[in-house]
């Protein structure tokens, strides 16, 4: 199983806000990234993964984890809400990009 073309799009719309966006499929899922920074994957099962180390400061709870990376889960109600995801991907990248 491989993500879709849909599963992309809708992705790439739930966190247009965020500005430049690109993606990059492999290994059947894809990456998203914001200015050259991978903030979140898509699994082939087309589940969204945001990248943190701290998801309960993210999320306010633990969420699935990507294997053992530190990606982890969007829960539902923030994938309804593309304001709630941008704003827990703008936090994402911060703390990705903080030295």
């Amino acid at each position: 199983m491989s993500v879709s073309d849909g599963d992309i799009a809708f992705a790439v719309d739930l966190f247009s806000d965020l500005g430049s966006l690109t993606t990059r499929k492999m290994f059947g899922g894809m990456c998203l990234y914001h200015n050259g920074t991978v903030f979140a994957l898509m699994s082939s099962d087309g589940r969204l993964y945001l990248k943190t180390k701290t998801p309960e400061e993210l999320f306010g709870a633990t969420t699935d984890q990507f294997h053992n990376m530190p990606y982890f889960a969007v829960p539902e109600e923030v994938l309804d809400d593309p304001t709630h995801a941008c704003a827990h991907a703008r936090s994402a990248i911060s703390a990705l990009l903080a030295p």
